[in-house]
């Protein structure tokens, strides 16, 4: 026999069907190998483990349903992915309890959350946490014997992918008309549509409309305000078919709506679409993710326009649906900016007065026709203290902590600590030794106060995060809100003054001035337009910011953004990753990460309580395999160290690490 002949029993034994697997007494017949991701945030075990179905369990152990299961001589649960007849598993455990039969987590959705899993160098079970809500068992009856839809199939073209420019924020031609337009030509097509908004005042605004329009059983809430029996109700509902748009928050974006959708992201540059836990992702980044998957057509909607949305512009990626100049300044208030050389002329006191002459009479003329919002910068009384003389700030001698001007400071001529709580009595500027102060950022009650007495028998409505308003009417009276919470007028606001520009500016922080400026537009835009004889005046010394809001120029001010990060080598014109945590473990995971030639890390920087903070910016071509890289190593020490790299922070994309 030739040596070509003794291989031939080899080769037709590879080529044999695997042995069926020894499984264990009790085990089903029929596919009885389910393979079970399990819920834990140890990256290692981020990965599909086989189980063997008892005979019992035969029928409610279905794809998408949760189980328990016993691993590492503890009880884990975790979700059935599908079932199988082989197994190249050793040997076999019998899955322990179906904790419900229901097909909650569909392979659409399944997809989606490994997808954000590897983008963010994040475990599947982090992003699961957040797409799935929290188990209501008595719901479940209510669905019980039904059956989930069939995913229908990726279209060979994708949808349209869009941005559009809302001009207001109230009315018949306000945003959440753009959005119900979107939504419905969605319906029209027969697809089914996600909306995700920043906060609940939102899904509030938009909830009646939508339901009015598409009926109210089409319409499914998604949001944590709502508690976790309607919002599991909810999701069953989406997930089962019996409604065809989810309207909700952040989580939203993972709604089980079934086949292709249109995904419309309101305001994408809101901090809340940032989630706060792990693996810290972005629901712009998510909706994109899931309209590449799905073929899904997917459009942005704000006042104002982010940075990594006009890149997509830029590359021809999205389609600007901005109206052109004219239109936008036919439809927008009339702004005026109190620093330009103009005003200054007018009114030298400008640079000193907090409510110049300009800002003054514009609140004067807009009560004689309505209200009028004045956005400030922060809520309480007044939260800073500067020097008269230096605008130097200024802190207590014996804590250190923030100096306040207490409500008695003209009579006692003393500050108050806001840490410690002692007075300081005559106290003197270190850097000038200047005796006089004044208010650095004047909150939202103090602001009341004062325009109170400036504006007698207006009522004075103040809004704030901690006593929110939602709508008031078209009667004349003066709305001190601060950023986010300013509340709506259906008619319009007569005028807006923006105070504390400066203020908000001066915190730290890469992306704090196209965050001030978004709110900015978001206040701007609950403005009449000049035709109606709306005005808006916003006070800050930055030209390029308070120039973009004149000309009502979102997009310009982004375009010249990006393109100034391109040439520093900074986010989103690159992207980031940050390791965060304690000195020794951080430095110990740098070591073990791979990088290409000719990248390195920015760090450590040292950051509260001894923690290390790295960096490390690379292309958007590097990026899969850096971060492929990063979770590799995140693996391997969670096998062979018990608990290394979990106590770590890592961040992609996370842009509030880059302060000056």
């Amino acid at each position: 026999m030739t040596e070509r002949d003794g291989d031939q029993p080899a080769l037709l034994d590879a080529l044999a069907p695997a042995p069926a697997p020894k499984l264990p007494a009790g085990a089903t017949g029929n596919l009885p190998i389910a393979h079970v991701l399990l819920e834990s945030p140890v990256p290692h075990l981020d990965r599909i483990f086989d189980y063997a179905v008892p005979v019992d369990l035969d029928d409610q152990v279905v794809p998408g349903a949760r189980v328990k299961v016993r691993f590492s001589s503890r009880d884990m649960s975790g979700y059935v992915l599908e079932r199988t007849q082989t197994t190249t598993a050793p040997r076999l455990t019998l899955i322990s309890k179906v904790i419900t039969p229901l097909p909650l987590l569909s392979a659409e959705v399944l997809r989606l959350c490994r997808g954000v899993a590897e983008r963010y160098a994040g475990v599947t079970a982090d992003v699961l946490r957040a797409a799935i809500p929290q188990r209501a068992a008595r719901v479940e009856k209510e669905f019980i014997g039904h059956e989930a839809p069939v995913p229908e199939p990726v279209p060979s073209q994708p949808g349209p992918r869009e941005t559009a420019l809302a001009l207001k924020s109230f009315g018949a031609d306000g945003w959440p008309h753009l959005v119900l337009a979107a939504a419905q030509e969605a319906r029209t097509a027969g697809k089914r549509v996600i909306v995700a908004v920043p906060d609940q005042r939102d899904v509030d605004r938009l909830r009646p409309l939508l339901e009015q329009q598409l009926g109210i059983d089409v319409v499914a809430q998604l949001t944590a305000e709502m508690g976790p029996t309607p919002r599991y109700r909810s999701y069953l509902r989406l997930r089962y078919g019996q409604a065809q748009v989810a309207l909700g928050t952040r989580s939203a974006v993972f709604a089980p709506v079934h086949g292709p959708a249109q995904i419309i992201v309101l305001d994408d540059q809101d901090p809340s679409h940032q989630e706060p836990r792990a693996p810290y992702h972005h629901t712009r980044e998510v909706a994109l993710l899931r309209s590449v998957q799905t073929g899904a057509g997917i459009r942005f909607i704000s006042t104002s326009r982010s940075l990594e949305v006009q890149r997509l512009v830029e590359r021809g990626w999205l389609t600007d649906l901005s109206p052109p100049r004219h239109e936008r300044t036919t439809a927008s208030p009339l702004v005026t900016a109190s620093s330009d050389s103009y005003q200054q002329e007018r009114d030298p006191t400008l640079q000193r007065a907090r409510l110049p002459g300009v800002a003054y009479k514009t609140a004067r003329e807009g009560l004689e026709r309505g209200p009028v919002l004045v956005q400030v910068g922060r809520t309480g009384f007044i939260p800073a203290v500067l020097c008269e003389r230096c605008r130097s700030r200024q802190v207590c001698p014996e804590c250190h902590g923030p100096l306040a001007l207490p409500g008695h400071y003209g009579q006692s001529d003393s500050l108050r600590c806001r840490w410690c709580g002692l007075h300081q009595r005559g106290h003197r500027c270190p850097e000038c030794g200047a005796g006089s102060f004044r208010a650095g950022a004047i909150g939202a009650d103090r602001t009341a106060q004062e325009l109170g007495r400036a504006f007698p028998n207006i009522p004075v409505i103040s809004s704030t995060s901690d006593h929110p308003v939602d709508e008031v009417t078209n009667k004349p009276s003066l709305i001190i809100s601060t950023p986010g919470v300013e509340p709506v007028v259906a008619e319009g606001y007569a005028a807006a003054l923006i105070l504390d520009g400066d203020a908000q500016l001066a915190r730290e922080g890469l992306d704090v001035p196209r965050g001030v400026l978004s709110r900015w537009f978001n206040a701007a835009s609950l403005v009449r337009t000049r035709s109606e004889r709306g005005a808006v005046v916003v006070t800050a010394e930055d030209t390029e910011l308070t120039g973009a809001l004149v000309r009502w120029d979102p997009a310009g001010y982004a375009r010249r953004e990006l393109y100034r990060r391109l040439e520093l080598n900074l986010p989103p014109a690159v992207r980031m990753l940050t390791i965060t945590g304690e000195a020794r473990e951080a430095e110990a995971f740098v070591a073990e990460v791979n990088l290409p030639e000719g990248l390195d890390w920015v760090g450590p920087a040292p950051m509260d309580q001894g923690a290390h903070r790295w960096m490390l910016f690379f292309s958007y071509a590097q990026a899969g395999g850096i971060i492929s890289e990063i979770s590799r190593v995140r693996r391997t020490g969670s096998a062979y160290s018990a608990g290394q790299g979990r106590a770590l922070r890592i961040a992609v994309d996370d842009t509030s690490a880059l302060q000056f």
